[in-house]
């Protein structure tokens, strides 16, 4: 019997959505207002609604394999188990990129944000500070990370709903439109539909808190119950915060071409809307949802690369190794930490274009591997095993993998990189695919033991 320490079952489902929220941070939404409205041209709200639904196809997809196989490998273990392992290993190597560089782009945030208000401070110093707050909260066990994140996530909550109620009084007083209900920020004749389309790429990853939750499900209670909840209600709920912000934003400041640097669109309508007081709870809030978002994408990630190692993809000694004291992968959340070290010389702009790659590259085959799973494994094979398992799965397969080749240049030419090397180790462990990879067998595990 193997008795070395496992992940324990100590979440909600409460706790779970308050993860997925902040991971998704749902603050950043101030932070690329500039830019999507002016590339909306005024219909940003509609944008984020078209993001939402193109989600939920995703999401729903994740939600049916983690019923499968609630496990911590994510898109990693369902496309390992839905298609087969070798395809499942390249889409965890891949998706390891959004979980391995979102704490670093978090880091960096950070150290800009503080520097430029305490400018004494060298930016380096924050980002060492950062890492070594981030890293400890991970160590320390995911539910106290969870109730660290969900005290941050309220401050973001509550900005939002702060900024909607100045945005309610302001439109009441005559100013922006001096309309509370208006369907011009949802519906402009003047604005073509492929300026919308063009910027929803970029609004989906604001959605990744859905998937960042299925990597807890050895640490959820009841999992093939209270995570596909979770997925949905993240989605949903995130979607909703996203539009609301977005059409009051709008509605109280509709001469979006006035904004003089698109990045700072957001302080300008935070100072004609509540003045220092406001524009300074959100610079607050902004830092802090920094440390909340990079305490969820660390955890994930720590947990991507415990199934890992645990399946011996990776050694198992360092990445399958489960502390004693705290129940967490305590080496991987450490090499994590020590990966966002490197947004002391690692650009914002390169960082990013590696985490699009692995978003789009990863929702395209949780998709697909339901098709296969379900239609051709398990031959759900009639209308509604058709149309639940095949025709769903297969619209949100196409449209990730549409927005995924539109990604830019400087995202496909890094991104295959890094999928190059994926594909060389791969070929190394199966001795050039002369033997299957390494994967978990769900007959000799305990991953449905409650503790």
């Amino acid at each position: 019997m193997n008795n070395s320490p496992i992940l324990k079952r100590s979440l909600s489902l409460g706790h779970v959505i308050l993860f997925g929220l902040s991971f998704m941070a749902p603050i950043t939404v101030f932070t690329t207002y500039g830019i999507a409205i002016k590339t909306t041209n005024g219909m940003i709200p509609t944008a984020y609604l078209i993001s939402l639904v193109v989600m939920l196809f995703t999401a729903y997809s994740y939600g049916k394999m983690v019923k499968e196989f609630p496990t911590t490998g994510s898109a990693y273990t369902y496309v390992q188990k839905g298609i087969n392992p070798s395809v499942g290993f390249i889409v965890g190597w891949v998706i390891l990129l959004d979980y391995l560089l979102s704490p670093m782009i978090s880091a960096l945030l950070f150290g800009i944000f503080i520097h430029a208000y305490l400018p004494i401070i060298p930016v380096s110093i924050c980002i060492f500070i950062f890492v070594i707050i981030v890293t400890l909260i991970n160590i320390l066990g995911i539910k106290f990370a969870t109730n660290v994140s969900a005290i941050l996530l309220a401050l973001q909550i509550l900005f939002i709903v702060l900024f909607c109620l100045f945005s309610i009084k302001g439109l009441i007083d005559g100013k922006g439109t001096g309309d509370l209900l208006s369907t011009t920020p949802f519906l402009d004749p003047k604005v073509h539909f492929s300026n919308l389309l063009s910027i929803v790429p970029l609004l989906c990853f604001s959605f990744l808190g859905f998937d960042a939750v299925t990597t807890l499900a050895e640490e959820t209670q009841n999992p093939k119950k209270s995570l596909p909840k979770a997925i949905y209600l993240i989605t949903i709920i995130g979607g909703i915060l996203f539009i609301a912000s977005t059409y009051f934003a709008q509605s109280i400041y509709p001469n979006f071409t006035s904004f003089k640097d698109p990045d700072s669109a957001a302080v300008d309508i935070f100072m004609y809307v509540g003045g220092n007081i406001l524009n300074s709870f959100f610079l607050s809030v902004t830092v802090t949802a920094a440390i909340s978002s990079a305490v969820a994408s660390g955890g994930s990630g720590a947990r991507v690369l415990y199934a890992m190692g645990r399946e011996n993809i990776l050694p198992n000694r360092i990445f399958g190794y489960i502390s004693q004291r705290y129940r967490t992968p305590i080496f991987n959340i450490i090499i994590i930490g020590c990966i966002a070290l490197t947004a002391l010389f690692l650009d914002l702009d390169t960082a990013a274009a590696f985490i699009n790659f692995g978003a789009l590259f990863a929702f395209t085959f949780v998709n697909l591997s339901v098709i296969n799973h379900f239609i051709g494994r398990k031959k759900q094979r009639n209308l509604k095993g058709l149309i639940l398992y095949g025709v769903i799965p297969f619209i949100g397969a196409a449209i990730t993998a549409l927005f995924w080749s539109k990604l830019d240049i400087h995202s496909i030419v890094l991104g295959s990189i890094w999928l190059a090397t994926g594909l060389i180790y791969l070929l190394y462990l199966t001795k050039f695919f002369r033997q299957r990879p390494p994967e978990l067998d769900f007959n000799e595990t305990n991953l449905d033991v409650q503790l």
